[in-house]
């Protein structure tokens, strides 16, 4: 899996190093920062419709992973869906490959967010969809589900109306939040979710963003099977 985690790693150094291009590219975006309240409340508004109607639809498991041997080893196993696939990522040590000095520092700090680092990710373009369920792991502390959700939540950017909640699954007891995430490099807002669960071998948070907000929305199904089939280690 070394192979398979260091082009991850560059993956995620390319697809940064991209981003800062933009952003320097982009004065009218950092010169005019500004929350669309419009599109925030449109999202907030799909949300409250998608619920009301019965949400997400069921989704067939296309395995289970965490365990030793399997595509990612984890604290925590759970039901991946069908067609998705898994591969484990090098949290690094600052030795990853990378084509750039500047890439392999962007990197690192993509791979590290508040108190956790990934670990996996799990890709659902074979499935048909833009997106990935991302898990990260922290060190092992007194540190609760919910303080470790909300440390990751709020290293991210432009977070807002972020809804936490309390789950129950296989014995496990951890925390949810859904937010919503505002780019100001590309004027819009999209809905994200996470939830995290603490072990003895460190805290776990499985993340599920999507290109936009649709995409979110298809790819729920998929997050809400891991967190029904969610397993100590």
């Amino acid at each position: 899996m070394v192979v398979g985690a260091r082009r991850v790693r560059r993956r995620l150094a390319q697809a940064a190093l991209l981003a800062v291009v933009l952003t320097g590219c982009s004065g009218v975006a950092q010169d005019d920062p500004k929350t669309p309240s419009s599109a925030s409340a449109a999202a907030e508004a799909a949300r409250a419709d998608e619920t009301a109607s019965g949400g997400d639809t069921a989704v067939k498991s296309g395995g289970t992973i965490g365990a030793a041997g399997s595509a990612c080893e984890l604290p925590v196993t759970f039901d991946i869906a069908e067609d998705w696939k898994a591969e484990a990522v090098d949290g690094g040590d600052g030795s990853g490959e990378a084509d750039s000095e500047l890439a392999q520092e962007i990197a690192d700090a993509l791979l590290h967010q508040g108190p956790v680092t990934a670990t996996c990710e799990i890709d659902a373009k074979p499935a048909g969809n833009i997106g990935f369920l991302r898990i990260w792991k922290g060190k092992a502390g007194d540190d609760d589900a919910r303080a470790v959700l909300e440390g990751f939540v709020k290293a991210e950017k432009g977070v807002s109306k972020a809804k936490y909640s309390a789950f129950e699954a296989g014995g496990l007891t951890g925390a949810e939040v859904n937010y919503l995430v505002t780019s100001e490099l590309l004027d819009e807002t999209k809905e994200e979710s996470a939830l995290a669960v603490a072990t003895k071998q460190g805290p776990v948070v499985i993340h599920l963003g999507g290109m936009d907000t649709d995409e979110h929305r298809a790819m729920l199904p998929a997050y809400e099977l891991a967190k029904r089939t969610l397993r100590a280690g």
